[in-house]
């Protein structure tokens, strides 16, 4: 009997008819340009119907609360196993969710301090800032306290029929009741009230006032506000509310989180929130000399998180404040404590946001998970990881609808020698670049001290490619993305966050590009531009501009079929009746932006060629690209803004090898036309084509935070700094799994 995982007949999203046997317990990783197909393979259809069937064999009580998955298009899928998908996604859980919780780290250190600490609080939840026993009374446990901003709320200088109060508009019913229940003088401003006037107006209560012909009871603006806002959950204020707040460290616990029990309870000196501000190297160190069970447990995991890069981390930063890279590789330390083997591991480009010294690190985590008797499936561009694999499937030959092929399947040293896209770039050697750019002038940052930086001091050249390196945790990003932007706000900021991926929105949607576009229908026809709207007066009336009918069968998986009203275009057929240049909205909407660029003058359509996007179809959902492609489609939209500085906070996140080289020529043209550009990166062929490097470390966290190198990318191939050694190993033309 095969022990492979057999995959026949794949169709989903742009995969023509695809078949592979995955072997199990085995390394695979998956390789090919953005948009070639991995992630359908991978996550559409393995991760999809491994987790399907696994919902199958729940009761029909529990599979009617646990997501519904529909079964992807496939002939045959066999042998599958459980799956854990270890994505980029950011962490949940709010502000009480830190790398402590996540880790389970923080469990065990509880446990430490209920038998050791002195003098004893209680029980393990006596220490948790997550239960009413430990947590501090002040700020429930948070750390800090949210309260509202009287000089945002009110404007003094105005008075009520001025609008003096800002979170309620002239005339809404919050407004009737102070200005016209006759208990002030709704045309004095409010810095003319008296002392009385103004405690009533903001805190009193416990009567009842006459607005129009109703009677309501009265209630202070300042206490209306806490009612609303902040006395419901403190971890989270809304939207609304949030430009009227301030955030300040909690008075009573001093943003320790605990109560004065816990926080009074001590180990060598050091209470529980002094562990949980320790870097994990730090802790390390501490709890190694305590000679205790608990205690060499949490070394043991401890030691994970240091060994995959992230040992600058403390047990006390909040979940939500951590990088996607940073997450997913929290993620997989948790899952490397799990006793449980024959699993499925599915990572999504585990080694975005890491140094190369750091990726050999990921890599033996990886092999580990493999060793355990588990199945690892890997999307990856980096070259380290893709020479660890076992058996490697490259996708193609191009993106979109040129690939959702196979284009190689075996092993690194066949892909190596072979002729598809990804063979030749794990082939080359890319050279530094012959000559460098002269500097134009410098922008000087002077005395930074954000997060860990030492009082740095740097020149950043203006007009040249300028490459920002070091170690994940190093401070390139505060130094950067803080320091520079705040001393030079004309900084235009392009980072990394994620861009919004509903099934409405699409390449036109998110470029501004389709509103001209109903414009243009709309003036030629003489209707209103909302019957150019799928979302709007043109949409569909059987599927409601969906272009497609999902039926929900209960207990059942459910079904997606085309509609057959339009057939999938989304609009109804009064829309389609109106043409532009022979073309109807849909047709347009089917264009790539190569074609539509051709015809139509619509904002950014002409940008995505210049990202290497132009196959793509104005129309397409962002749902089904991926993540390089929205990467790229993002770099495009931002590209719109006119700057003289430009900051890249890692481009090349989610790129293939071969995309890097297109995004290299973009940023050239940006310098060539006269602009700056700077790069926190740690790709090296990016460093390799800068004209300038700032290196920073020499470490991470509280061991780094300095510049420990400046110069050409030539200079630093002969320094001794971690980005150095590996600039100097990359151009080495002796590679693994060179012919």
């Amino acid at each position: 009997m095969s022990r492979d995982i057999e995959l026949i007949g794949l169709r989903q999203n742009n995969l023509k008819n695809v078949s592979l046997r995955l072997p199990k317990e085995r390394l695979t990783v998956f390789t090919g340009v953005s948009g070639s197909g991995k992630s359908s393979i991978v996550f559409g259809t393995i991760a999809v119907e491994s987790q399907r069937q696994l919902g199958e064999t729940f009761s029909a009580f529990v599979r009617h609360r646990l997501p519904k998955h529909e079964r992807p298009r496939a002939e045959r899928m066999a042998n599958l196993t459980a799956a854990v998908v270890v994505d980029q996604k950011p962490v949940g859980g709010g502000a009480r969710s830190t790398v402590g919780t996540m880790t389970e780290v923080q469990a065990l250190l509880r446990v430490l301090f209920s038998r050791r600490g002195t003098p004893s609080a209680g029980l393990a939840s006596a220490y948790s800032f997550n239960d009413p026993q430990g947590m501090c009374p002040g700020c429930d446990g948070l750390g800090r306290t949210v309260e509202v901003d009287l000089d945002k709320l009110i404007d003094p200088e105005l008075s009520l029929n001025q609008g003096a109060l800002a979170l309620h508009p002239i005339g809404s019913a919050p407004w009737q009741i102070y200005a016209e229940s006759g208990l002030f003088d709704p045309d004095k401003p409010l810095r003319d009230f008296t002392d009385e006037e103004r405690e009533l107006l903001l805190r009193g209560s416990g009567f009842k006032v006459k607005r129009g012909k109703y009677m309501n009871t009265y209630e202070g603006v300042v206490l209306r506000f806490n009612r609303l806002y902040l006395q419901r959950a403190r971890e989270h204020v809304d939207e609304e509310a949030r430009p009227y707040v301030r955030e300040r460290t909690c008075a009573t616990c001093g943003g320790a989180r605990l109560n004065a029990a816990a926080l009074a309870s001590r180990i060598d000196g050091r209470n529980l929130a002094d562990y949980a501000a320790m870097e994990v190297t730090d802790l390390i160190e501490v709890l190694e000399r305590l000679d205790d069970p608990v205690a060499e447990a949490a070394v043991e995991s401890l030691r994970r998180i240091e060994a995959i890069g992230l040992g600058y981390l403390s047990l006390g930063r909040e979940t939500p404040t951590l990088s996607g890279g940073e997450a997913q590789r929290l993620k997989t330390v948790r899952n490397l404590g799990s006793s449980l083997t024959g699993m499925t591991y599915i990572f999504d480009e585990p080694s975005v946001g890491l140094h190369p010294r750091d990726v050999h690190r990921l890599g033996d985590l990886l092999l580990e998970l493999r060793d355990k008797g588990n199945t690892v499936l890997v999307v990856e561009h980096s070259r380290d990881l893709i020479e660890l694999a076992d058996h490697v499937v490259d996708l193609g030959p191009g993106a979109g609808t040129e690939g959702g092929r196979v284009v190689y399947e075996g092993t690194v040293a066949g892909l190596a020698a072979g002729g598809t896209l990804t063979g030749r770039m794990l082939r080359r050697v890319t050279p530094l670049k012959e000559r460098v750019r002269e500097p134009t002038g410098r922008l000087t940052i002077a005395g930074a001290n954000a997060h860990n930086l030492k009082n740095v001091t740097v020149d950043v050249p203006l007009g040249v490619l300028t490459a920002v390196t070091g170690v994940a945790g190093s401070g390139k990003s505060t130094l950067m993305r803080q320091e520079l932007v705040a001393r030079h706000p004309e900084t235009v900021l392009i980072d990394q966050s994620a861009i919004a991926a509903s099934p409405r929105s699409t390449p036109a949607t998110f470029l501004n590009a389709m509103d001209p576009l109903r414009r243009l229908f709309a003036e030629a026809h003489g209707v209103a531009p909302g019957m150019f709207s799928f979302n709007s007066a043109g949409a569909c009336p059987v599927c409601k501009g969906r272009g497609e009918i999902r039926t929900d069968l209960a207990f059942m998986d459910p079904v997606t079929r085309v509609c057959e009203a339009c057939g999938g275009s989304r609009y109804s057929g009064e829309a389609l009746s109106y043409r532009v240049a022979g073309r109807t909205i849909a047709d347009v909407l089917a264009m790539t932006a190569v074609e539509a660029a051709a015809v139509f003058e619509l904002p950014g359509v002409a940008r995505l060629s210049e990202v290497g996007l132009g196959y793509l179809t104005l129309g397409q959902p962002l749902s089904t690209l991926s993540g390089g492609e929205r990467q790229r489609l993002k770099l495009a939209h931002r590209l719109r803004e006119r700057g003289r500085v430009y900051v890249f906070d890692e481009p090349t996140t989610g790129l293939h090898m071969a995309d890097v080289d297109t995004l290299l020529a973009l940023l050239d043209r940006l310098v060539d036309d006269g602009n700056t550009v700077i790069v926190i990166e740690h790709d090296l062929d990016v460093v390799k084509r800068a004209d300038w490097v700032i290196d920073l470390g020499p470490e991470a966290g509280q061991h780094g935070g300095r510049v420990v190198f400046e110069g050409t990318p030539a200079a630093l191939a002969h320094a001794s700094t971690h980005t150095a050694k590996y600039l100097a190993k990359a151009l080495d033309s002796r590679r693994p799994g060179r012919p």
